[in-house]
């Protein structure tokens, strides 16, 4: 009965070292993100973005499919603050359903080239030989696709709907994810803590749910913050090609296409989405940048 006292005690008071430790790791972390100042200025903006994203529709001051005909392509007022398009819709209405839209897919599409990836990468790295052979030629094929074409191809099968959009864009970009999943598990295969697991018979399932895929998350966190503005750019390039979200749902390919029609006279028309859809792709690429300089290896030198 002792020794098993003994061994709880020990067990409970290991999990809580490691759970201190993980603390520290990230609050250094937090620490040095802190420091890079357009990192933290993205991460601001990025929080301002979805926040717009999520209460967009019920903070809307009028409906994306009401138009005024009597308002058609007015300039900025106080009725409305970033003017109205060629058919009268209040633009900074638009802009805060398509913000919606565009993180719906952006992020779903990011999700599932992740899970592809993370499934296909621990799986390569951990059993080896010839799944390992199978899963990077695999990866090296896709790689040598181009993202957008393959995306644009599989709009066309599948349609443009939600759904459809986000599995457009998320399946070819799994490989990224997949060969960078490996490489973490090669470099880690070899460690004691893992050939211990393997020495007391645990099941590579197990290993990679327990030791692996735990000690890649924050490299991962890293590639999904890139991965997002990627995904964002996709989507935005698809509705300037006219595959897209169908209208009249809004999005800021949509709204960037058709103004640039009638820039010369309405150019509030192009100012207001294609700016805020740009410093949005660029609070997204700084805030990744942190993340890399605060979590990676070198990151506390």
């Amino acid at each position: 009965m002792a020794r098993t006292v003994t061994g709880t005690h020990s067990d409970v008071v290991l999990k809580k070292e490691k759970s201190n430790l993980r603390r520290s790791e990230f609050y250094q972390g937090w620490k040095r993100f802190k420091k890079h100042r357009l990192a933290v200025i993205g991460l601001v903006w990025v929080i301002i973005f979805c926040l717009a994203g999520i209460i967009g529709p019920w903070v809307a001051p009028y409906d994306y499919r009401t138009g005024d005909f009597l308002a058609i392509n007015q300039g900025p007022s106080w009725q409305h603050i970033f003017g109205t398009d060629n058919v009268g819709h209040d633009m900074f209405s638009q802009i805060l359903y398509s913000i919606r839209s565009a993180l719906i897919i952006a992020v779903g599409a990011t999700l599932v080239s992740f899970l592809i990836g993370v499934v296909l990468g621990l799986w390569a790295g951990l059993r080896g030989g010839i799944v390992d052979m199978i899963v990077m030629r695999a990866v090296d094929f896709m790689m040598t696709l181009p993202g957008f074409l393959f995306a644009l191809i599989l709009v066309i099968l599948l349609g443009r709907g939600y759904w459809s959009l986000i599995l457009a864009i998320g399946i070819p970009g799994w490989a990224g994810y997949a060969r960078l999943i490996r490489s973490l598990v090669l470099g880690m295969r070899n460690s004691e803590m893992v050939e211990a697991a393997t020495a007391l018979g645990a099941s590579q399932a197990h290993i990679a749910r327990r030791y692996m895929f735990p000690n890649v998350i924050g490299s991962m966190g890293v590639s999904l913050a890139f991965g997002i503005p990627g995904d964002l750019t996709q989507i935005a390039g698809l509705s300037i090609f006219g595959m897209g979200l169908q209208p009249p749902i809004p999005s800021f390919g949509n709204m960037i296409a058709q103004a640039s029609e009638n820039i010369l006279g309405f150019p509030w028309l192009l100012y207001f989405p294609a700016g805020i859809f740009a410093i949005t792709l660029l609070s997204f690429l700084f805030v990744a940048d942190g993340l890399q300089e605060a979590f990676s290896p070198k990151g506390g030198q």
